[in-house]
């Protein structure tokens, strides 16, 4: 199945994207050229500065469109390397991975690995080495390569990390780690989440019955006996949307004299959160070490700005049969 010892093949390609790098291309700038903030949004891409982003890794027919919101934000200007930060779908880790490959395949080019920052990130004593068999079949990482290379050509090497099932503690180590790659100014990262997976196939089924901001709390609805809510009043796929904004909301950092530390209170907040909603965030674990490392440059002077531009649903959840997974694309940058 693969190419050689040091090579993944793009093993989602053909099912999760298109496999021909020609269309796969033709895509890529459709979905890219189709970006088209509106006033409201008060946002102008490419970001000049911009020095990571957050994006979904879904099968390019669901998120494709979204994730190029993201993209569009980047400002390949003196980058030479891309940190991807993803989840872990497959196998269970209380770590982070880095891959053994020399490169990995897309439709479009090879990218290499860097080898170098690799060895580093294995000195520290925090990461381990991934198997090609979970390099092969994650996902999270994989919907990234072919937007890179296409935003990026092949002028950059890529440093792609397993993020495991961690926890806040270890987001804040691992972030203190890569603070200063993410401050090198020739570094970037990307930062793969899909948002809320919605419905009894995901075993998550929590709904906001009052239009936030509410005092009233949210509930998980049950598939058995009567059902209380009206759901033609106040729609599943609306409280899916607050449940989302209200994330995005935490997870937005705008510097302001009156808040010492935005990154640092907006990791709580997020943590406390989470725990509260149980929102099926996959990549929560990669959106903490990010703030991690932003809480990090916070101690050294550094303003971080998290803005997000553009969010959707897989499809309008209307009843309990019924199931979604939402998109959201953001940018990060320094003031």
């Amino acid at each position: 199945m693969y190419n050689s010892p040091k090579s993944t093949c793009a093993t989602h390609a053909d099912s999760w994207y298109t496999g021909n790098g020609y269309r796969l291309g033709q895509e890529l700038s459709g979905w890219l050229a189709a970006v088209k903030p509106t006033e409201e949004q008060e946002f102008e891409p490419p970001i000049a500065g911009c020095k990571a982003i957050i994006g979904p890794h879904a099968g390019y027919s669901y998120s494709g469109r979204a994730a190029a919101w993201a993209y569009k934000t980047i400002d390949t200007t003196g980058i030479k390397r891309v940190f991807i930060l993803g989840p872990s779908h497959h196998v269970y880790l209380t770590r982070c991975d880095v891959s053994g490959c020399d490169y990995y395949e897309t439709p479009l080019g090879k990218l290499s690995i860097d080898k170098e920052v690799n060895d580093e990130l294995l000195q520290t004593g925090k990461f381990k080495t991934m198997s090609l068999d979970t390099d092969e079949d994650e996902h999270s990482i994989e919907m990234h390569l072919p937007y890179i290379y296409h935003v990026f050509q092949d002028n950059i090497t890529v440093v792609p990390i397993l993020v495991g099932a961690i926890d806040r503690a270890q987001e804040i180590d691992y972030g203190r780690i890569l603070a200063p790659y993410l401050a090198d100014p020739e570094n970037f990262f990307v930062i793969s989440s899909d948002f809320c997976h919605w419905g009894t196939r995901f075993r998550y089924t929590f709904y906001y019955p009052e239009p936030l901001p509410s005092e009233i709390a949210g509930v998980r609805l049950r598939s058995s006996g009567p059902q209380q809510y009206n759901f033609s009043q106040r729609p599943i796929y609306a409280s899916i949307s607050d449940l989302d904004h209200e994330a995005t909301d935490i997870l937005t950092i705008r510097p302001t004299p009156e808040v010492e530390t935005p990154a640092a209170q907006s990791h709580k907040k997020f943590s406390d959160y989470l725990d509260r909603t149980g929102n099926t965030i996959c990549g929560r674990h990669p959106i903490g070490v990010l703030l991690g490392a932003l809480m990090e440059l916070e101690k050294h002077g550094k303003h971080p700005k998290v803005e997000w531009v553009h969010y959707e649903q897989s499809s309008k959840c209307q009843n309990l049969r019924d199931s979604s997974v939402s998109y959201a694309s953001a940018y990060v940058s320094f003031l």
